[in-house]
């Protein structure tokens, strides 16, 4: 008799959703500093429940890029790509990456070619870097069966917008390429969500761009909400005013923060950060006049390996 190896893939249940965290790759800690500059060292410490998940004992932030996948109504969602491999970028924590990336997200079920949906929350690069994959010099989809879901005000944006050479350069291997394979939709997003499929919607929170979306998942009676980039990290449940340096609109920012925050404060709605270090997601309560977050362990669902006869297959 054969044993069939297991892999562990960190995962919360949504009613029947399991919802797996792919992880890419820890970021460094100068990321807190550059990233959201007013969560000052001495503002964190002050903040005890953010140790020792979310910060350091000297107040340095723990910030980690992954995604998400799960199964709902019968198809299988990615939301959002993360930075993604040998990607020419001006952050040197992003630059010209190798990671286990497709690896683990095969691991825990989801090859490439078996992946209907890839939702993009909005068209930063360390959102839509595994977009594509280069074979043979090209820049390629990496999920050649799936449709990509963007928001249109988002890529409309994004077209009229004066770019730097960093961003063209993002554009040209890791969205370009998927429209020009006639595989990106454009979806209108209006302001009371947008239904994909049963269990599955598109929330609006714009302001870190105007396009961007967070996902709500629910499944027999369970929510779940992946925030993408409106919350980038716990600290900004205790001071939501704290917004990122590459925020389009800080002020727009601040408001979709706040009406999510207050919209999940003391549900049972499971919070899922994007950017969240492990363990990743919670639930909002409310911790004198804001919010703090409840961290969920993730369930630890295992699944066959990819490369045992009961897996789920390999990435040829």
């Amino acid at each position: 008799m054969t044993t069939t190896p297991l892999t562990t893939t960190p995962a919360w249940t949504v009613g029947d959703i399991t919802v797996h965290r792919i992880d890419e790759t820890p970021l460094p800690p100068a990321t807190g500093p550059w990233l959201l500059p007013d969560a000052t060292p001495d503002l964190v410490v002050q903040h005890d429940w953010l140790r020792p998940h979310f910060a350091d004992a000297e107040g340095t932030l723990r910030i980690d890029s992954h995604t998400f996948a799960f199964t709902v109504g019968g198809l299988r969602v990615l939301v959002d790509t993360g930075i993604g491999n040998g990607k020419q970028r001006a952050n040197p924590a992003w630059h010209d990456l190798d990671t286990d990336y497709l690896e683990t997200l095969t691991a825990a079920g989801f090859p490439p070619d078996s992946v209907d949906l890839v939702i993009l929350t909005h068209l930063h690069a360390d959102h839509v870097g595994w977009n594509t994959r280069l074979v043979d010099g090209d820049w390629v989809p990496t999920f050649p069966r799936a449709r990509y879901l963007t928001s249109r005000v988002e890529r409309e944006f994004w077209a009229a917008y004066e770019m730097d050479e960093a961003r063209e350069q993002m554009f040209r291997d890791s969205v370009l390429p998927v429209e020009e394979a006639g595989l990106l939709d454009l979806v209108d997003v209006p302001a009371e969500g947008l239904t994909v499929s049963p269990g599955l919607r598109l929330l609006p929170t714009p302001g870190h761009t105007p396009g961007h979306v967070a996902v709500e998942l629910t499944s027999r009676g369970g929510t779940a909400v992946i925030t993408g980039d409106c919350v980038h990290h716990p600290v900004q449940l205790a001071h939501p005013a704290i917004g990122a340096c590459v925020d389009i609109d800080p002020h727009r920012s601040e408001t979709s923060r706040r009406a999510l925050l207050d919209s999940l404060a003391g549900t049972d709605t499971l919070v899922l950060g994007t950017h969240f270090a492990p363990p990743t997601a919670g639930r909002v309560i409310t911790h004198d006049d804001a919010y703090r977050l409840t961290p969920v362990p993730a369930d630890a669902h295992r699944q066959p390996s990819a490369t045992s006869p009961t897996g789920a297959g390999t990435d040829e």
